[in-house]
């Protein structure tokens, strides 16, 4: 059954075409699925289509049990930062002077930053073990959703760039760098500056800036 809490997301055909076999494969799964299932659509129950001004796009949740909240690269309040989050607040701080004192994402969604992920659910120690489920569906349709006006999108690492092309329509910003996992934050991503670049574009605009930190 589809979680009321998608609001106008609801309407996309993946929930109609494709939800009920992803619900299904994942139902029959013996392996602990993360996150729990009632945090599973978090995203995109928390930043609705109208409301989403950016968006960044993650791989998968976290595949340690605690971790994962439903949101990309957030992780539930009091849980020890995961390395790819730790490289993100150490630009943060490079780039603003600061970043939150936890790792829970959520006002950054409050404030209209879709946390994306590009598949929703990974079985607990292993990571990628959904992303040929059938996930990918829905962020292509996500993207071309939100190509009905001016955002700015946030792509790091190759898997996340890849959906730049159902971005369609002219006027967004788009800032593609390497992810910030360990194994390549130091390619590109550390001094790519993207929370305040991405003010920059949306005071440019004329709308308020996120409050990252």
């Amino acid at each position: 059954m589809i979680s009321p809490d998608l609001g106008d997301w609801a309407d996309l055909p993946f929930f109609d075409r494709d939800w009920p076999r992803l619900q299904a494969a994942i139902a029959v799964e013996t392996r602990l699925i993360l996150p729990p299932e009632d945090q599973r659509f978090a995203a995109l129950s928390r930043c609705q289509p109208d409301a989403t001004r950016v968006v960044i796009l993650g791989q998968d949740p976290y595949p340690t049990p605690g971790h994962a909240n439903g949101l990309a690269f957030s992780v539930a309040e009091g849980v020890k930062l995961p390395p790819s989050l730790k490289n993100i607040f150490r630009e943060m701080k490079d780039d603003l002077g600061r970043a939150p004192a936890s790792g829970d994402l959520s006002p950054w969604a409050d404030q209209g930053v879709l946390l994306l992920n590009t598949a929703l659910s990974v079985p607990a120690g292993v990571k990628n073990g959904h992303a040929s489920l059938g996930w990918r569906r829905l962020t292509e349709e996500v993207m071309a959703r939100l190509s009905d006006r001016p955002r700015a999108f946030v792509l790091w690492g190759a898997p996340a760039q890849s959906f730049r092309r159902f971005v369609t329509g002219d006027g967004h910003l788009f800032l593609e760098s390497p992810h910030p996992s360990p194994l390549s934050a130091y390619r590109g991503f550390f001094g790519s500056r993207p929370f305040s670049r991405v003010n920059t574009w949306l005071d440019g605009r004329g709308e308020t800036p996120v409050d990252w930190a």
